[in-house]
């Protein structure tokens, strides 16, 4: 039987601003937008780094009155959102800037739907609503990543519930992102890898979603050599903007709907288990991704090793079998400094089984290559 492109609308909304010196075009997108500005950040960093300066400054500049949410965790929590939105929505505000990596995005994008309404954000995640309307959400990135600075999704924590899952709405796009390489050079080389990795990540998400989708397999190939050509040297030489600059516009590239044209959806179980990891351990996103995605593939190995054949054959460039691919794709990870095996993070109290309840729990499983109970038991044994 012949297999065709699944059909499909693309439609992405958020203006990208992408360069150096990018945030030159900040103020003139603020007054778009009214005066009343809440400014969402996480820990510090951007102090550190003299951002929060710059950006106060060009706020300054319009004349903006500035209610500032500071602290969102890396892996950020539900209650923060609920804290933040009240926030926002006690003033009133006209525009969400929000300035840091996926943590700080996601928790504006939760925010921007929650402000509107008066329940908490989680009812978002339990489908017990629906946002019917957000604030405008503007975005500064200072991690190469996640892209969820120009798609619609947002991961979010609630450890009471023992979850953490993945939310998507259209209304959740920011209206515009601002990226500018220079912003990431700061980041250190292990989180710098673990961004790397996360677009990589994205790729193989897409890579496996079902649909004869020929150009958008290209895509996906073209971007994860992207990181395997610019991603080693840039851990060896952190403050390179050319590096950086390439890296940051494949992480944007990887998760934008560019990739998924033509085919059904991505499979995300790999996202889903990860996701459980740094639940549990607090594991960075990437450093998750790259300790079960190998495993994942081994596991599924023998249902589908053309698929598989084909990814690493085409990432390599030369002629691979699905087992060869896998050890591949895993020394490629090992290369990117990133841990393969749950172990190698130096965690300790890990708990198999306490890992596999809190699977169930989540429900994960993934889109396409459904997992039940027994296989997410034999994939945590794979990568512990």
């Amino acid at each position: 039987m012949p297999q065709f492109m699944e059909n499909f609308v693309f439609c992405n909304p958020t203006t990208l601003h992408f360069g150096k010196n990018a945030l030159s075009g900040l103020n003139n997108v603020l007054q778009q937008y009214g005066r009343k500005v809440l400014l969402v950040y996480g820990k510090g960093s951007i102090k550190k780094t003299g951002l929060y300066d710059n950006v106060m400054d060009y706020l300054k500049e319009v004349n903006a009155e500035v209610f500032e949410y500071e602290g969102i965790r890396p892996n950020p929590v539900i209650e923060e959102v609920d804290t933040a939105a009240a926030l926002g929505r006690k003033h009133k505000v006209d525009v969400i800037l929000a300035v840091g990596g996926g943590s700080v995005i996601d928790s504006a994008k939760f925010i921007s739907i929650t402000i509107p309404v008066q329940h908490p954000a989680w009812d978002f995640i339990t489908r017990k609503a629906k946002p019917v309307k957000a604030v405008p959400l503007i975005c500064i990135l200072t991690l190469a990543a996640t892209g969820t600075e120009m798609n619609p999704f947002a991961v979010m924590s609630n450890h009471d519930a023992n979850f953490k899952d993945g939310y998507a709405s259209p209304l959740m796009y920011p209206a515009h992102s601002f990226l500018d390489p220079q912003l990431t050079v700061t980041v250190p080389r292990n989180y710098t890898a673990y961004g790397i990795a996360d677009l990589i990540a994205h790729c193989f998400e897409a890579w496996f979603g079902p649909g004869e989708a020929t150009l958008s397999d290209r895509f996906i190939i073209s971007i994860v050599q992207e990181a395997i050509k610019y991603g080693p040297p840039l851990l060896k030489d952190l403050g390179n903007y050319e590096l950086r600059e390439k890296i940051m516009y494949a992480a944007t590239m990887a998760l934008n709907g560019l990739t998924l044209q033509g085919k059904k959806s991505g499979d995300w179980a790999v996202h889903g288990i990860g996701h459980i990891l740094s639940l549990l351990y607090d594991v960075p996103h990437g450093a998750s991704l790259t300790i079960v995605y190998p495993a994942w593939m081994k596991y599924i190995e023998g249902k589908y090793p053309d698929r598989i054949g084909l990814l690493g054959s085409g990432i390599f460039n030369e002629s691979l079998t699905a087992h060869e691919s896998i050890w591949r794709i895993e020394d490629l990870f090992r290369s990117l400094e990133c841990p393969v095996r749950l172990s190698e993070t130096g965690i300790v109290g890990i708990s198999k089984q306490k890992i596999f309840e809190t699977l169930v729990i989540n429900k994960v499983s993934g889109a396409n290559y459904k997992l039940k109970e027994e296989d997410l038991r034999k994939i945590v044994e794979l990568f512990l």
